[in-house]
């Protein structure tokens, strides 16, 4: 059973930053997604933006974290670290998270905002299902949307749409 947490002020904080990270992949000419992994100590580990431009669609931050967490922290470091991230875990990402044992997910804007705001845009739906994080990790403890956050991380796709 998943379990819904709610977004402090340190949370904010990072979520920010995962929004700032994902307006860099945007300048950088890619999808904007940006996500961290924040250790129990409230110490960033890695930052990471999507590189799904150059054509390998697997190439997202959140996909990133989750191989650089197992390589690089034990089991009880993984579940007691939070990834922060500008939209809701698709669902390799979601998957990935699970089976390495990632611990509590913040997000700024959800994968049903994203699905609205991408229809209202005019973006053609994506090659996997738009799933919550929850419905495959059923045991995920996750926060999230922002409101505030979630029209900051809606503007940069409507500029994606746009160019």
């Amino acid at each position: 059973m998943s379990e819904r947490t709610s977004i402090s002020a340190t949370d904010r904080t990072h979520l920010s930053r995962a929004v700032e990270l994902a307006e860099a992949a945007l300048d950088a000419g890619d999808e904007p997604f940006g996500s961290l992994l924040v250790s129990a100590g409230g110490e960033v580990l890695l930052e990471d933006h999507n590189h799904v431009s150059g054509g390998d669609h697997t190439q997202h931050p959140e996909l990133a974290i989750a191989r650089w967490a197992a390589q690089h922290l034990s089991p009880q470091e993984r579940a007691a670290s939070t990834v922060y991230t500008s939209g809701e875990h698709c669902p390799m990402c979601a998957a990935a998270h699970g089976w390495v044992g990632l611990g509590r997910i913040v997000y700024a804007s959800s994968t049903e905002q994203l699905s609205v705001w991408s229809a209202e845009l005019g973006v053609p739906p994506g090659a996997v299902a738009p799933l919550p994080i929850t419905a495959l990790v059923p045991g995920a403890v996750v926060a999230g949307p922002d409101p505030e956050l979630a029209e900051q991380v809606r503007a940069l796709h409507a500029r994606k749409a746009a160019s």
